[in-house]
């Protein structure tokens, strides 16, 4: 089973997929937990790029590159193996920050997205809604930021408006969790949506 969880800066995506993990290995099964831009040791390498200001295209291409060999290297062969794969982030980031935040063309994003995954999508998305003047209160000064989360309130709200698009659109996949909320009620909202589907 592929997991994604997504949501804007300071949303507490990799607090509550570490939660999660713990819990989905009690449950007897086994768990890859990883993350984008990274999980890999040219994902990783991309990841340091993206703190260079890009243009929007290239800030895509490059989240592409990380995404592609971490669905080669480390998402298709867990759940071929029969792992749940918990990861930070995937394509709905991109439609989120590259397409409503940055203005790109969605379809060409889709597009372009499907080739690199050669069209692997998510059993479930996670999604931890967060206004965004608090997500980046809580990730003021960090000094690991990648350039889009440095950019301003207003492209925050319009990423913010991105990602609920997308829930809206795809409410069988995707699962909204107010992330106003303590991370272990978050992360108790989290498992009711999780653990009836492990089966």
């Amino acid at each position: 089973m592929f997991v994604v969880l997504e949501g804007g800066e300071g949303a507490g995506k990799s607090t509550l997929a570490a939660a999660l993990a713990k819990r989905i290995e009690a449950a007897g099964r086994d768990v890859v937990l990883t993350r984008e831009p990274g999980g890999t040791h040219a994902g990783e390498l991309v990841r340091t790029l993206l703190h260079e200001p890009l243009p929007p295209w290239g800030e895509t291409f490059a989240f592409l590159v990380a995404r592609a060999q971490l669905v080669a290297e480390v998402v298709r062969p867990a759940l071929v193996g029969g792992a749940v794969v918990l990861c930070d982030r995937f394509a709905g980031s991109t439609f989120a920050y590259q397409g409503y935040g940055r203005g790109l063309d969605l379809a060409e994003l889709r597009r372009v997205n499907a080739l690199a995954t050669g069209g692997l999508e998510p059993d479930l998305v996670l999604y931890l809604d967060l206004p965004p003047e608090a997500g980046l209160a809580r990730k003021h000064g960090e000094a690991e930021a990648i350039r889009t989360g440095l950019e301003g309130l207003v492209f925050h709200e319009r990423v913010r408006e991105g990602f609920r698009a997308q829930a809206a659109a795809d409410p069988k996949r995707w699962v909204t969790l107010d992330a106003t909320v303590p991370a272990d009620a978050v992360a108790a909202a989290a498992w009711a949506a999780l653990g009836p589907r492990l089966g």
